[in-house]
């Protein structure tokens, strides 16, 4: 299969269309090698529109949803990043094009494996960090309060939790996908892109467009009963 001709393609039908114009963003998308982050019985179909599960509750993010994304965190040469969720890495190779340093944090030792071998070569540094998704992240080594301008969360979510918005530093971007639970537990089908911005100490949310992005299992909602 010709990778390079639908990477082409991608960038064409897929991402110029849906309103990613930063031609850095569009370089990125352009360069990393999406096959190289799946499973190799996937491969084929790496450069389609949709999320692509590469192991249980991990995906890689459809193309022009994580290119709208980090193209509104306005991501800079001297940003320090951070790929929440990581999976194999493919969030956080992405940022080694945008970000001068770019951290991946994963609650799965053998995905951050996976991860720390398809980006050997980048041109960044990238620090792998194994934590709980849900827990308290600013204590965790290599997670200090404060430490990044940029964090990409590489799944759904119901919604961001604090400990992850603590990890912003001041003037940092924060974008990721945001589920409304429903009632008896659950999540709704179609959630809403959001980019968080810290400023002064007070973050504030606002809504981009609208996305299907998987749910992270970390955050699931547990069932409730309904009387």
């Amino acid at each position: 299969m010709d990778y390079a001709a639908a990477r082409a393609n991608m960038i064409e039908c897929q991402v110029r269309t849906n309103k990613v114009i930063d031609p850095s963003v569009i370089a990125a998308l352009g360069t990393v090698p999406r096959e190289a982050f799946v499973p190799e019985a996937l491969r084929p179909v790496a450069y389609i529109d949709e999320d692509l599960t590469v192991a249980p509750g991990r995906y890689l993010l459809e193309p022009m949803i994580i290119g709208r994304l980090l193209q509104s965190a306005d991501v800079k040469k001297t940003d320090r990043a951070l790929d929440f969720a990581t999976g194999t890495g493919y969030g956080a190779a992405l940022l080694t094009h945008l970000a001068g340093s770019v951290t991946a944090v994963d609650s799965r030792a053998s995905l951050l494996d996976l991860a720390r071998r398809a980006l050997a070569s980048a041109n960044v540094p990238v620090t792998f960090v194994e934590a709980p998704l849900d827990g308290a992240l600013s204590q965790t080594e290599g997670l200090a309060a404060g430490g990044f301008d940029v964090i990409l969360v590489s799944g759904a979510v119901p919604q961001v939790p604090a400990a992850l918005l603590d990890l912003l530093a001041d003037g940092g971007r924060l974008v990721a996908v945001e589920k409304s639970e429903v009632a008896g537990g659950g999540v709704q089908p179609m959630g809403k892109a959001v980019l968080y911005v810290k400023q002064g100490g007070v973050v504030a949310p606002r809504i981009l467009f609208d996305s299907a992005t998987p749910l992270l299992p970390e955050f699931a909602p547990k069932p409730q009963f309904v009387f």
